[in-house]
């Protein structure tokens, strides 16, 4: 009870911290990939990108080849990704969190190769792979 009085901050952290590896953990949204397992989707099986953020957030850079459905009006758009059932689809947002969501929505529409990019965007500029701020793939 002393340590927990005198390292008070500590262990609020330490709490908070577990909480939200928990919280993620619980979004689902199908298996994370990382940015070198997405390189590897992308060039052996032709997985394509799906980014749901926003077109603002979309121009600024995205991933080469990446379709743009902003999350917004991903229950509208939904249908456009039909004839991409069969191939693996990576999902991807920001930081890996609203593509969480859309991931989950896109099993529970039948697509069941569905991939969530881990860190996003962010990650996958972190790691040094290419963006371009070029239209999307049609």
């Amino acid at each position: 009870m002393e340590f927990i009085q005198q390292n008070l901050m500590l262990v609020i952290l330490t709490v908070a911290s577990g909480a939200m590896l928990l919280a993620t953990g619980f979004l689902g949204g199908g298996p994370r990939v990382t940015t070198s397992e997405a390189t590897k989707l992308i060039n052996r099986e032709d997985a394509q990108v799906l980014d749901i953020r926003e077109a603002g957030e979309f121009a600024t850079g995205h991933l080469i080849g990446a379709r743009n459905i902003p999350m917004a009006k991903f229950a509208e758009r939904a249908a456009d990704l039909e004839k991409l059932k069969g191939k693996p689809l990576i999902v991807c947002c920001e930081t890996g969190i609203r593509s969480a969501k859309a991931a989950k929505e896109l099993q529970k529409l039948g697509f069941d190769r569905v991939f969530n990019l881990d860190g996003g965007v962010a990650a996958w500029n972190k790691a040094g792979l290419p963006l371009t701020s070029k239209g999307e793939r049609k």
